[in-house]
């Protein structure tokens, strides 16, 4: 079928199944599978054995799918969806067209989260969890183990907090937006203080400051953590976020959507890559030379963390601007000298950026929290996300994220296994 836009057809008309077949370009079979996923209705043909479908809706179908396949990435290997959400482009990025950059500059986590969400700003904007999703979330986290890492407990937290909510399947933009509202405050409050004299109260970037550090936190600090979190909020088609789309797709509540990120992010090569560049830089700072360490790292066949982004040529606008707002906090220098000291010694054998991984891990070291702190702050962050693509997929057609399967196995038919 040559590609050009249908013709306009009377409203009233219906076509029958070889007429829609040949306007949307596919087999009869695939009508018929087009109407059990929802994507088309069809009603009997009195007294017959046929079908007959909508012209306007299977012209709005086939419009749909003419744009989705010009928007492929044309490599016949890479997933392209459509987003309005972040652009990434000349070490640069964008939510929603506003330079992010900017925008965590100048506005805190929460208020970023609402851009995002609603392409409006909410100046002063806070968090709340309710009182019963946080005793639920809290009991269920209380009962694992102590070495449980710190995105067990925030899966386990989405969990529970989805028990606690009867309203969890309504997924109109609304109701998306309250669970969202009130999910990222349980996951905060349902992990452990570090010191319990604390005052659990204020700005979310506060409220996880006290589950993440034992020192007092001045505001320089305050400042660059609500800064991270602003930061990491959104970076496109991350693993976690196609995970969160493919379960938005299937029509699976926000809580499952969030829990499906939840259980990508804990990878090496994602969330936890700053916790690989936490322990570098606690090396360096203990042997006072990023030589020995970064030479021991090559030595085991090991990539160098928190170096390097594949988004980006130059360097990771994220980092750039965490270590700028790390400056201001002088118990800091150290830290940032070991990583410059891992950079200018790495690029003698590849030239190679730092990234918001390396960033993280400077800020972590740096405020007396543990290795797994920068995996924390990345989830916590990233929900935010999650929740505004898995909002975009719901206005998607159904079960759209369906990738084909290239089957590389045993030409069947094969003989039965004895």
């Amino acid at each position: 079928m040559r590609d050009q836009e249908p013709v306009p057809r009377d409203a009233d008309r219906r076509l029958s199944t070889k007429e829609a077949a040949e306007l949307l370009g596919v087999k009869p079979e695939t009508v018929y599978a087009y109407v059990s996923r929802g994507q088309l209705s069809s009603r009997r043909v009195t007294g017959g054995r046929g079908s007959t479908f909508d012209a306007g809706e299977v012209e709005a179908l086939a419009r749909r799918s003419r744009r989705e396949s010009a928007g492929g990435s044309g490599s016949g290997g890479e997933l392209s969806v459509r987003t309005r959400i972040t652009l990434i482009e000349s070490d640069r990025y964008y939510f929603r067209g506003v330079d992010a950059v900017d925008l965590a500059a100048r506005h805190t986590y929460e208020e970023v989260a609402e851009w995002l969400w609603t392409g409006r700003m909410h100046p002063g904007g806070t968090f709340t969890a309710p009182p019963a999703s946080v005793a639920v979330a809290r009991r269920a986290v209380d009962a694992l183990p102590e070495h449980a890492a710190p995105t067990d407990l925030l899966r386990v937290a989405t969990i529970a907090a989805a028990t606690a909510d009867p309203l969890r399947f309504d997924l109109s933009e609304e109701a998306v937006l309250g669970t969202a509202r009130t999910l990222i405050p349980t996951l905060v409050a349902a992990l452990p203080l570090v010191r319990p004299d604390r005052r659990d109260e204020g700005p979310l970037a506060h409220r996880l400051w006290t589950r993440l550090s034992g020192h007092d936190a001045d505001e320089a600090s305050l400042r660059a953590l609500d800064a991270a979190l602003a930061l990491l909020v959104d970076h496109d088609l991350a693993a976690s976020t196609l995970a969160v789309r493919v379960a938005a797709s299937a029509r699976a509540h926000a809580y499952a959507a969030v829990s499906a990120g939840l259980g990508v992010i804990e990878g090496p090569l994602h969330g936890a890559a700053s916790g690989l560049a936490h322990r570098l830089l606690l090396d360096v700072l203990d042997q006072g030379d990023a030589a020995p360490v970064i030479a021991d790292e090559l030595r085991a066949g090991r990539r160098i963390p928190g170096l390097g982004h594949r988004l980006y040529p130059g360097e990771d606008p994220r980092a750039r601007a965490l270590f700028t707002l790390l400056e201001q906090i002088p118990r800091a220098e150290p830290a940032l000298l070991a990583a410059r000291d891992i950079v200018e010694t790495t690029a003698r054998h590849a030239p190679l950026h730092a990234n918001i991984d390396l960033a993280l891990a400077a800020l972590t070291t740096s405020c007396g929290m543990p290795s797994t702190a920068g995996e924390t702050i990345f989830a916590v962050a990233r929900t935010a996300g999650w929740i505004a693509h898995a909002l975009e997929e719901y206005g998607e057609r159904p079960l759209r994220m369906r990738p084909s399967g290239l089957y590389a196995g045993p030409k069947p038919p094969q003989p039965l296994p004895e």
